[in-house]
Formats: C-alpha cells, structure tokens, sequence
C-alpha cells in the first residue's frame, strides 16, 4: 500500500485534524479577553510616536535645507551686509530661534537675531574639516538643547562669514491631543526636550523611564525590530506600558527618526534621535467571552466530527476493505463460501459481482443472475453527508456565531488618536506647501533686473535638485512671458500674467490636479517665481499606518489628493459630509452596516497655504482595529475556515484516490461478470481498490483459461477438490 494512498490516511488525517480544531477552539473562543488596554490602544500609541518622529525628522531636515541652500543664493549674487542676511532669512523661514553671522578669520559677530545662538559650541578653526560644517546639538545651561546649523556666506575680495542658526528640538503641527505628552531621546536615553502634559511628578518619572527603555529598544536593526512581513514604519518602533493607578495605565509609544527612503541616511536621522510618547488610558477588564462558550463549540465540534468519521469507517473504508480480502480470497481459489456483499453503494455492486464471478469460476454462466442489490446511497453521497455535517458546525462560526454587531464599543483613545493624527497631518501638508511657496520666495528675492535668464535657469534647476516636491519651475514675465524654467512643461496659459494668489488648484477635468505656487519678484517689475507641486509629492505624505483612508479635500467637498486610489475631484464620501462641514477638527464613531472610525480637520494656521481652505478627512472601519469584539468575531471565523478547510482537504483527499478509483471499479467489476474476458484490467494506485483491480486482472486471466481446460476432457471447475 502507498503510503498516502488508500483508505485509511485521510480519515486518519480528519480524525487528527479535527481533535487539533476542537482543542484550539476551546483554548481560544472559551479564553476570557482580560487585556486592561485593548491591543488596538497600545498600536495607535506606536503610530501616534511615528507621526512624531516623521514631523520631527522633516522638519529638522527642511531647515538644514533651507539654510543652506539661503547661503548658496546668497554667495551667487553680489555682496551684501550680514544685516541683509539676516533680515532676508527671518523674513523668508520663520523658524529659527536665533540666528547669526560670524567673521571666521576673526571672529567676530556681525549681526544676530533672535536668542543668543550658543557660538562657543563652535569651534571656527575645524570648519574646513569633512564634518565642519554638520549640525550638531548643543545643551544650554537651562537644560534645553539646541541644533545648530551652519552654511558660509562666501563672496569673492570678502572674507569669509559663518551663518549659523539655531532650532528647537520641537514637533511643528503635532497635535497631542488630551493628557499626552512626548519628549525627544538621545541615544543615551537623556530627554532632550519634552512637551505636552507633564504637570505631575508621576508623568514626568513615567516619561523618563519611557525614554530610558525607548533608547535601548531604538538600538535594533530595524529589520530585527520587526516581525517578518510586518512592513510599515522603516525605522525602529513599537509601544510601551508603564504603571497603573487605580482605573487608569499610563501607555506609550517610541519611534527612531528615519530617512524617508531606506539607505539614504538624512541629517536628522544620523542623529540617533527616538521620540517617545506617553497618555493615560482607561484599564479595566472587560470580559465579552464565556469559557462554557468554547467548550460548548469543541465538544459539539468532537461530537459532529466523530459521528463523521464513524459515517467513513462504516461504509466507506470497512466494506472496501472487506472486498479487499474477498477478492484475493478469490483468486487464491477459495471458492466453497459466498461472498460477502456489502449494504449498498458502490462497495455493494463491487461484492455482488465478485460473487457472480465466483459463481463462475465455479462453472456458473455468465449470464446467471447475481445477488439482489439493496438501494443506498453511494460514496459520493456520503462523503456530502460528512461534509453537510462539518458545515453544520463551520458556517455558523463563520457568519453567524460572535458577530460584532454596530453597537460595538470603540475605546475612546482610538477616536482621540484618530483626530489627533489627522490633525498632525493637516498641518504637516499645509507646512510643506507653506515651505514649498518659502522656497519660491527665497529665489524671488534675489532675481533683479539684470538677472539673466541663464541665471535664473540655473537657480531653479537648483532649487528643484534640493527640493523633490515641484515637477516645474519657472520665472514668470508680467506679460505672461515665460522667462527661464527648469523640470516638466509648465502649464500655463500663453500671455496670461501671474496670478495673485499664493497658492491655487487647477486642472479640474483633468487627471492629475495642478497645485501651483507663486511669488513675486521685488526687482522684476511684475514678475513671479512659479512652482508646480508634484501631486505625488502631496500624496506621499497622507501615507499613514493605522489611519485608513486619508483624502485631502478642497472647500467644495472635492477630493484633491489621497493616499490611495481616488478619482480627481471626485465628491468626498457622503458619510463624511457631516465632519467637514463641521469646519472644525472633529472624529466620531459612524454606525450603521459598517462601523468606522472617521475625522476630518482643517488647515489652521497661517502661511500661503491657508488661502486654498482644504480640510484632510481620514476613516477607517472598526473591524480592522484589534479591539475585544472583532478580535473575538475573527478568532470565531478563523475557527470556521480551519473547519471548513480540513473538511475539504481530507474528503477531497478521500473522493480522489478513493471515491472516484472505486466508481471506476464497480463498473469495471460489472462489466467483467457480465461476460467481458478482452478487457484488460491494471490497477492505477497501489491501495485498496487497486488491490481489487489486481484480483479481478487474475480471475479475468482463470476465466479465459476455462473453455481451453474444458476442451482438454477436464471439466472440473477451478478451485473443486482443492484443500
């Protein structure tokens, strides 16, 4: 026999298979859900860490960027006062704290702004070193630290001048939400800085062991941090649970600044900088199984599944083996005993013919008639008994059985996460269309009169070089001459001037929108510096894990950008009309046939961008969080698809190498006691019913051998007189 051929193995298999699922279904639907903080909680806390460390990381990275590439259009135009410098840069990039120009030959300061920028952290004479000009952090006396970035202002007869500016280790646009804090982390574990809700000595040592713990995990290689096939977040990141005080745990996340591309390392990120996060949660138990629940569904599983298995060994597997022994009984030529047909099936015409042909060894007829057969149902009919009865305990688990109704309870720190994180991204694209129309304005403030269109040509392939958010640039006349450009073709109507507007959206029929900043040009006459956004740029920064759907919406409802596919200035979601009419950041739990999760927030603040009035709109369906009810309802359905799929492997298993090989078989038994002698008989599998086939090829063989005998003078019957 094969050794997974026959009849035994699959419902062996079966037997095994379904003994395994009522055990698992005891464990798992009967095990009370006794987390205090729902899983989904603590993974919103890792994502909540993540938006952190992006805005951080973004925002560090643009202001070396922009400093930098400020000097760089500073030293391509004529000599100008550090003064100039200065009152240019602060009125360009709002954003440093302080910011400074310093003689390097000697020294001396020449213009400062702002703060005092912490100049003995910087040592003038190891400036032309490879890392001379890095930024570094620097920790003032007050206890708050400090990057500072450094560009030189080089112009040809003046000595050389050092720009430096300072910045804080701040989130620009995180909202926190209620109760939460979030600190920066050196790799050391040491809170450089820290925000947000720390009017207690509990919060402030619970942040402070957050960090600690936070800096050693942010020490793993980011693929060792992670499960395989997780994806999502390229850095290191993860949540945290710290203590508890009567019905209320403080949880937290951490995420390790990382570059936007894996294997590009920014500034930011070369840091070694984590951000850690921390909130008070609701903790209590809430038990929503029954461990006689379980135990109820395993024993009815081992009940149904037995009775399946007895169904098998009854009339499948103990009636083939039956005629297994009778037919090698046969061709061993023990003829005296009649055969022993089984009830009914396919078993039964295999028996009846194998007595007619016994009959017929023994001198019988061929055309003598058999044994009567009894009606039944056959083999394929009871193998959809079996099934029909492991249905009955699958389908209900599947679509019946712990299904999570629109009454379902969402924690409240998943909507509070949920409109803090669409916040924070509202405010993250405004910011990065503000600094997109800051850059533009920066390269407009040095075009003068006598700037030449070669010039101008090579600054704006400069600016798009440092800056991957335009697809276009180009120095607009104000006769609606294109003067210089740089990138894509614009799209610009021929003669028409510059528009007013800082920032607007065109292109509507179209596939892509056009989203267009301007900035005019002091010392051109009417002239304007024009960028188009890519809108993949804007797109690729609505990329969130664990927000769901994310859209940018203009004033009209219409869908601007997403994170996914979407339609350009298509209508929003009519269930998200409510939320961003409300003209307010707001979430909510939506009810009906889907439950979901939904926020929308609009740009606030001030900047270029505030002109255009577009809101972000975020949902996602409750089913998706792990939250006690739905992880019940898929551990349920989990269970029904185990059942339903060793069903189907194991009788499907058994209706291939058995059912079907032994339909054949009957006919072919049939066919041979009828009288067929040519038909040559060969076994296809090496099992029971091929065993058969092997007996029914002999007694085919002692069959045609008979008249032969008979016309040799011997009419003794095959088999008679034998001991």
């Amino acid at each position: 026999m094969s050794l997974l051929g026959g009849i035994r193995p699959p419902i062996a298999v079966l037997s095994v298979l379904l003994l395994s699922l009522a055990g698992i279904t005891a464990l798992t639907l009967g095990k009370p859900d006794n987390a205090l903080v729902p899983k989904a909680v603590l993974t919103s806390q890792q994502y909540v860490a993540e938006d952190g460390a992006i805005a951080l990381r973004a925002s560090l990275d643009e202001s070396v960027t922009d400093l930098t590439g400020t000097a760089t259009l500073f030293n391509e135009g004529k000599p100008v006062s550090a003064d100039t410098v200065l009152d240019k840069v602060g009125t360009v990039y709002q954003k440093w704290r302080g910011t400074a120009v310093i003689e390097i030959k000697s020294g001396k300061m020449l213009a400062a702004r702002g703060e005092n920028v912490p100049l003995t952290a910087i040592d003038l004479s190891k400036l032309s070193r490879g890392d001379g000009l890095s930024p570094r952090m620097v920790r003032l006396e007050n206890g708050q630290t400090r990057l500072i970035i450094l560009a030189l202002l080089s112009w040809k007869g003046q000595p050389q001048q050092l720009l430096v500016a300072s910045s804080t280790l701040s989130f620009p646009g995180v909202d926190l939400g209620p109760g939460r804090a979030i600190g920066v982390v050196d790799s050391t574990g040491r809170l450089l800085s820290s925000h947000g809700a720390l009017d207690s000595e509990r919060a402030e040592k619970q942040l402070a062991s957050f960090a600690k713990t936070a800096a050693r995990k942010g020490r793993q290689h980011p693929l060792k941090a992670k499960e395989p096939g997780s994806g999502g977040y390229t850095g290191v990141s993860g949540h945290l649970t710290g203590g508890a005080a009567e019905d209320v745990r403080t949880v937290g996340g951490y995420a390790t600044l990382t570059p936007p591309q894996p294997g590009e390392p920014t500034t930011a990120s070369s840091l070694g900088l984590t951000v850690v996060t921390e909130v008070d949660v609701s903790a209590k138990v809430s038990q929503i199984t029954r461990p006689a629940f379980g135990v109820a569904a395993a024993g009815a599983l081992l009940l149904i599944g037995g009775l399946a298995v007895v169904v098998l060994l009854g009339t499948v597997q103990r009636p083939l083996i039956r005629l297994f022994l009778e037919s090698r009984r046969l061709t061993r030529g023990d003829l005296a005993r009649p055969v022993s047909v089984p009830r009914a099936g396919e078993a039964a015409r295999v028996g009846a013919a194998l007595e007619r042909l016994r009959r017929q060894l023994q001198g019988e007829p061929a055309d003598a008639p058999g044994p009567a057969l009894r009606k039944g149902l056959g083999a394929r009919a009871l193998l959809a008994v079996c099934a029909v009865l492991l249905l009955v305990w699958s389908v209900p688990l599947m679509v019946v059985l712990n299904r999570a109704d629109s009454s379902v309870k969402v924690p409240a720190q998943i909507v509070h996460d949920q409109k803090s994180r669409t916040v924070t991204l509202s405010d993250r694209v405004r910011r990065a269309l503000n600094e997109g129309h800051a850059d533009l304005s920066a390269v407009a403030a040095l075009i003068g009169d006598r700037t030449t269109p070669e010039d101008m040509k090579k600054v704006l392939e400069r600016t798009m070089q440092e800056h991957d958010r335009y697809q276009s640039m180009y120095v607009l006349g104000a006769d609606g001459e294109i003067l210089a450009r740089a990138g894509d073709g614009p799209h610009h109507e021929d003669g028409k001037a510059p528009s007013k507007q800082a920032i607007e959206v065109t292109g509507e029929g179209g596939k892509k929108p056009v989203v267009t900043a301007t900035a005019q040009a002091p010392g051109r006459g009417g002239a304007a510096v024009v960028g188009e956004f890519r809108i993949e740029f804007v797109n690729a920064l609505l990329g969130r894990q664990g927000m769901g759907e994310v859209r940018v919406v203009d004033a009209k409802g219409r869908v601007i950008g997403g994170d996914s596919g979407y339609i350009a200035f298509e209508k929003a979601p009519s269930y998200m009309t409510s939320l961003l009419a409300a003209k307010r950041a707001n979430a909510t739990v939506q009810r009906g046939g889907t439950v979901r999760v939904a926020a929308a927030a609009p740009f606030s603040g001030g900047g270029a961008a505030k002109s255009l009035r577009w809101s972000l709109a975020s949902w996602q369906p409750a089913s998706g969080l792990a939250i006690p009810a739905y992880s019940l309802q898929n551990r349920s359905v989990l269970a029904g698809l185990l059942g339903l799929t060793a069903a189907a492997a194991c009788l499907g298993w058994l209706h291939i190498v058995v059912v079907r090989p032994l339909r054949a078989l009957a006919g072919q038994a049939e066919a041979l006691a009828a009288g067929d002698r040519k038909t040559v008989l060969f076994p296809r599998h090496h099992d029971e019913v091929g065993a058969v086939v092997r007996s029914l090829e002999l007694i085919r063989q002692q069959l045609q051998g008979q008249p032969r005998k008979r016309d040799g003078g011997s009419r003794t019957p095959a088999g008679v007189g034998r001991n």
